[in-house]
């Protein structure tokens, strides 16, 4: 079977939402358009104007509701729709600061009162990747399936929140990747590292209710809690669903 690109997914905000694309132009040294262009501070962040890491989000890991989240954004106006089953839906923009605070209104209620309030949102400059540099997530939907096949239940790709998903690879191959490149349509990413998992991956996206030990399967069935690689960019283009993969020395 010949590798290609199965889909495209985008999370303009980070951990707040995901919307698949028909195709989309990548750029040398960049991370995928509008991919966490947002991300959600809460009251303890320590922001200092560009990246920081994810410990000063507000995020699945600590909040499994924010799973269920998808949403909708309008490239010309920078407006957003987010949906989610236990909630109304909301239109609004991260940029405008009244709209700011209707959303920490809507998202007031998908927080656990244990955990550190969301606080605002903040922009980089660049996506605000789990990576310290502007990455693409690409992951395989035969890994994918072999991980379901561990815990008994199909998982939704939106568990790994990737970017690119390839099929017609083995399961696991992208782990040989690194340091190597992938021809991706017009694109070509060099494959950096492989990118270790957290607790968001064990809630469901369609409810935002932990439900599964992705981790545990992981570890159990293959002595790591890894899935995907981060990629950079070396050759900007555009990438369309059904593409062709090639993986160059």
């Amino acid at each position: 079977m010949t590798a290609t690109l199965a889909r495209i997914i985008r999370h303009p905000i980070k951990a707040h939402g995901r919307e698949d694309l028909a195709s989309v132009r990548l750029s040398a040294g960049e991370c995928l358009p509008f991919d966490r262009e947002w991300a959600v501070y809460h009251d303890a962040a320590r922001l200092t104007g560009g990246w920081v890491s994810c410990a000063n989000f507000h995020r699945g890991a600590k909040a499994p509701a924010l799973m269920a989240i998808a949403c909708r954004l309008e490239e010309a106006t920078r407006r957003i729709t987010l949906t989610h089953p236990d909630r109304p839906a909301l239109t609004f923009c991260p940029d405008d600061p009244a709209d700011v605070a209707a959303f920490l209104a809507w998202l007031a209620p998908l927080n656990p009162a244990d955990r550190v309030a969301p606080a605002g949102i903040t922009r980089a400059g660049r996506g605000m990747t789990d990576s310290d540099f502007p990455s693409v997530a690409v992951l395989g939907l035969p890994s994918l399936r072999a991980l379901s096949q561990r815990v008994g239940r199909d998982l939704s790709p939106h568990r790994f929140r990737g970017n690119l998903w390839l099929d017609g690879i083995a399961p696991w191959e992208e782990f040989d990747w690194p340091g190597r490149r992938l021809r991706v349509g017009g694109a070509v990413l060099e494959v950096r590292e492989r990118i270790t998992r957290c607790r968001a991956t064990m809630a469901d996206p369609d409810t935002g209710r932990i439900d599964t030990d992705t981790l545990g399967a992981l570890d159990d069935g293959w002595g790591h809690q890894d899935f995907g690689v981060y990629c950079t960019v070396l050759q900007g283009g555009t990438i369309t669903p059904g593409d062709r993969v090639e993986v160059l020395a």
